[in-house]
């Protein structure tokens, strides 16, 4: 597998070697020792979730304090999906910017989210089946939610028509989730996950 970083800090792609024949393939979605190696520090795996979409729905963007902050590892293990990468960290000059990775049932690849960062995807098949390992377990008093429609993060989502959650659909938009203090600090962040800021 390949470890590549993406345009926002703390964020890298992987992409799996296929090892095919006529009985099927064979692959490797995650190496310990591989994502050490890329991010720098271990990934603690503390919960594994599964999250099963239709066509056009909209998930995050989604976030957790920090401390004690969460780090995901997310593939698409059936369908398609555009992942979304939201920076929500005050201080970091890519503060506000988002990225897309598509991750499907093909190319087979994953992404790795650090603490501090929102995650969101859209569904674009029917019954879009995503998979994540966290570093930490669900803990609702900590986990927070931007507007993934927020005009002012203007995320490109591929639907004219996406469903959201009564949850996403009343988070607050980014401006005003600063205002109230919900966002996380770059450093705190970046001295979590046992780094330096540049």
């Amino acid at each position: 597998m390949k470890l590549h970083p993406l345009a926002i800090d703390g964020a890298w792609e992987m992409v799996p070697h296929q090892h095919g024949d006529p009985r099927g393939i064979f692959m490797e979605w995650y190496r310990f020792d591989r994502l050490t190696e890329a991010v720098g520090h271990p990934l603690r795996l503390a919960q594994g979730n599964l999250s099963v979409s239709a066509r056009h729905v909209v998930r995050g963007i989604h976030f957790a304090d920090v401390p004690p902050g969460q780090a995901k590892y997310v593939t698409c293990v059936r369908g398609a999906v555009l992942d979304v990468i939201v920076d929500l960290r005050i201080g970091s000059p890519t503060f506000g910017h988002w990225q897309g990775v598509r991750l499907d049932d093909v190319q087979r690849r994953a992404v790795y989210i650090a603490e501090g960062l929102g995650h969101g995807f859209c569904a674009l098949t029917s019954d879009a089946c995503l998979m994540y390992l966290c570093s930490a377990t669900y803990n609702p008093a900590h986990e927070h939610s931007i507007h993934p429609l927020d005009p002012d993060l203007a995320i490109d989502w591929p639907t004219d028509a996406p469903l959201l959650s009564d949850r996403d659909a009343a988070a607050p938009s980014l401006a005003l989730a600063r205002t109230r203090r919900m966002l996380p600090d770059y450093r705190t962040c970046r001295s979590l996950a046992g780094t330096t800021t540049a």
